[in-house]
């Protein structure tokens, strides 16, 4: 059996996720910070409660996981987004983009990434639309996604040789609690929004490619743009 780590899998797109790769058959280790609200029966999956701010508490739970697993599967999708002008930011709310969007990554898959070139793995990497394009009311968010993604292009050139795919999944707004924090939110028809589980389809057509071929960078858009703001 193939296991999986996946963060952010207590909401959202993770939790959507690690739902798809239980019946793909895979072991999943969730990180999350409250599983109290949301459940997945089977034995394959393995919360994780963890607040992923703490680092070195998340290291230690990465480091025993490696001592009895084989981690085929590294699938970074926690992510937070505080928007507003950029003044109007503080350095609490930066930090905390900064540590969850892009550090979190970056350190887990130094830890992971010897096991994921022995087993010829998997790294997917969930950004955002922001990435490739101007992010107002949004700087710090898209900058910390931005960066994501080129560390995501980089990682492949680097370890491609050695069988490691990496792919970045690159969602435009979403149904989910992602954007509690903003003062808008998607809109009100369903070709204006994706929803988690359609992420968790694209992960799961990314897994059944065939060995030898990588699709490296994967949009996802709604068909119309439209998002609503909230009553204050």
């Amino acid at each position: 059996m193939k296991t999986a780590i996946v963060t952010g899998a207590s909401s959202g797109i993770g939790f959507a996720i690690s739902k798809t790769l239980v019946t793909l058959g895979y072991r999943v280790y969730g990180i999350g910070r409250d599983f109290s609200k949301v459940c997945i029966e089977s034995d394959y999956f393995i919360p994780m409660v963890c607040d992923i701010m703490d680092m070195s508490y998340l290291c230690k739970k990465i480091t025993e996981i490696k001592k009895k697993e084989k981690v085929y599967l590294l699938i970074n999708s926690a992510g937070v987004g505080y928007f507003g002008p950029h003044e109007e930011l503080n350095p609490k709310k930066i930090h905390e983009m900064v540590v969850t969007n892009l550090e979190v990554p970056l350190v887990l898959t130094q830890l992971l990434l010897r096991d994921l070139k022995n087993n010829k793995g998997f790294i997917i990497n969930i950004s955002s639309v922001t990435a490739k394009q101007s992010c107002t009311h949004g700087c710090v968010y898209g900058a910390t996604k931005a960066g994501l993604t080129h560390f995501s292009n980089n990682l492949f050139d680097e370890t491609r040789k050695y069988g490691v795919k990496v792919i970045t999944i690159h969602p435009d707004i979403t149904k989910s609690n992602f954007y509690r924090n903003a003062d808008f939110q998607e809109g009100d028809i369903p070709e204006s929004y994706i929803i988690p589980e359609e992420i968790a389809q694209a992960v799961e057509m990314v897994l059944k490619q065939r060995e030898g071929i990588i699709m490296t960078d994967i949009t996802i858009k709604p068909q119309k743009h439209r998002i609503v703001r909230k009553s204050k």
